[in-house]
């Protein structure tokens, strides 16, 4: 079906839960998911999710940010500031009905705009490099504006998670000071003493003591963002961005980390995912038209977005729906971030499963529609050839 790995893993999760084989046998979800077992499981996927917003971290080339970086800034700007308000917009209808009674107005609506204002970083990735687009410049602005746009979303999450945490927005200015600080600390301090620290390394390899203090680095980058009450999955990311920038010695840490987090760890988080899902929730016909609504608007507002402003930057027709397409798959990135509006109980049960179809939708439709959108083009390409930049 050439979709992306995350869709079958999150359908899975789904499918063992109580929307599926829940439903059917529920002594089977009692039996295999016993509810003492539950709190392990999350300690585990956690352990994986921070793992793995440290790889992503790792992975974003800021080398590609800066040789795009105008065109880049515009498009993920826009595919931020379009699908962001529309949440907000969105929100306004759906919290009387289904807004939490005592999650306040502000934290629900600032929450859906950033949750509809995500970009699949990873899943983007791999899709450019199936589809031969990595090497060209589409391909590059894609990767750039996506890089961009999680770095954006995740301080943007930071932010709404600050808040939500310090009760107030007027209270939560002293975590947004906590959070600055960590910030400079980690760009002006961390990643110079860790660049002098690999620099030291011959052949490219890397010592043990290396590889453990890149370890304490990460946990004490997680362990600091959640105690300033932002989420320990933001300090595991910036802990990977400000990692030394030659990628052979990322590769060998991404190598050393990549099979625990996403093999043996990652798969509890789809289960956990599953388990919250309850699209049985869904149980009247304007319930399925909010979820309807809730992924029309997350459509044109990411790909309309992010398509507008390619052809604002200059791009063609072609190019333009492209990284429009790119932009609007959400997969895994998504799901973390509904999971932590799930457990600060910003989302309710029937939001949450909506928004995760939404995710679902969105990702499984990037390669039919980059289908479509190459089949329209074929005939004006000179050459042909689902790479070329020479479309109307």
């Amino acid at each position: 079906m050439k979709q992306p790995t995350v869709m079958g893993e999150i359908v899975a999760g789904i499918v063992l839960g109580p929307s599926m084989l829940g439903s059917m046998f529920p002594a089977y979800l009692n039996f295999v998911f016993p509810p003492n077992s539950l709190g392990n499981m999350r300690i585990l996927s956690q352990i994986g999710l921070i793992l793995f917003m440290f790889v992503i971290g790792m992975e974003l080339d800021l080398s590609i940010i800066r040789q795009k970086a105008r065109t880049a800034i515009t498009i993920s700007n826009a595919s931020i500031i379009f699908p962001f308000l529309l949440g907000i917009a969105l929100s306004y209808f759906l919290y009387e009905d289904y807004g939490l009674p005592h999650t306040p107005y502000y934290a629900f609506a600032l929450f859906m705009g950033v949750a509809m204002s995500i970009t699949a970083f990873p899943v983007l990735a791999r899709i450019t490099k199936e589809r031969g687009l990595s090497g060209n410049r589409l391909g590059s602005i894609a990767l750039a504006s996506a890089a961009i746009n999680d770095v954006t979303g995740w301080c943007l999450l930071a932010f709404v998670v600050a808040i939500v945490q310090a009760g107030s927005i007027s209270s939560s200015f002293i975590v947004l000071l906590e959070t600055l600080g960590y910030m400079l600390a980690m760009v002006f301090i961390v990643r110079p003493v860790l660049k002098k620290l690999v620099n030291h390394q011959q052949n490219q390899i890397i010592k043990q003591s290396t590889t453990a203090i890149i370890f304490i680095t990460l946990l004490i980058s997680a362990l600091a963002t959640e105690l300033i009450g932002i989420h320990a999955l933001f300090g595991a990311f910036i802990a990977g961005l400000v990692m030394p920038a030659e990628w052979s010695i990322r590769k060998v840490i991404i190598d050393k980390i990549e099979d625990v987090a996403l093999i043996l760890l990652l798969p509890l988080f789809f289960v956990i995912t599953g388990l919250r899902t309850q699209i049985e929730a869904l149980n009247t016909p304007m319930l399925w038209g909010i979820c309807l609504l809730i992924t029309i608007v997350a459509i044109i507002g990411k790909l309309g977005g992010g398509a507008l402003a390619a052809k604002f930057s200059g791009e063609s027709n072609y190019n333009s729906l492209v990284i429009g397409v790119l932009m609007n798959t959400r997969g895994l990135m998504e799901l973390i971030i509904l999971n932590i509006g799930y457990e600060l109980k910003i989302l309710s049960n029937e939001v949450f499963t909506m928004m995760v179809i939404m995710a679902l939708v969105t990702t499984f439709m990037t390669g039919p529609l980059l289908d479509l959108v190459e089949r329209i083009y074929s005939k004006k390409a000179i050459p042909a050839g689902f790479g070329t930049d020479n479309r109307i």
